[in-house]
């Protein structure tokens, strides 16, 4: 299958599911460059990385904002958190394998899967 289309339909399916469920980079993306395009778990999730550089999120934020659906404090506080946790936690994954890497990845959302299953919240 030509990469442009599997890497469109990744994207497509990535941000329509962001907009919808307020995910797609770690729980879409990285997971569909390793099964269907063949990536290590590091360079798929170096790629997933990227994505977020610019402002894909923007326009679907946009519209959670003006239905009186964003915290613009928390998101910010967040984001500049954000920004020194991801240069930390590179450098750590870097130096794992991508074994033990891929393994982490998956226990971390097979965890939060269960707990959102187990107790839904409000």
């Amino acid at each position: 299958m030509d990469k442009v289309f599997v890497y469109t339909m990744i994207g497509l399916a990535a941000g329509s599911l962001s907009g919808l469920l307020g995910i797609g980079g770690a729980i879409l993306i990285i997971p569909a460059l390793v099964l269907f395009c063949g990536f290590e778990q590091h360079l798929a999730q170096g790629t997933s990385l990227a994505l977020m550089l610019p402002p894909i999120g923007i326009l679907a934020a946009i519209e959670y904002y003006n239905n009186g659906l964003l915290d613009v404090t928390a998101a910010a506080i967040i984001c500049a958190a954000f920004v020194i946790g991801a240069f930390f936690g590179a450098k750590f994954a870097l130096g794992i394998s991508s074994l033990v890497l891929r393994r982490v990845f998956a226990g971390f959302l097979m965890f939060a899967a269960i707990r959102m299953f187990l107790y839904p919240g409000k």
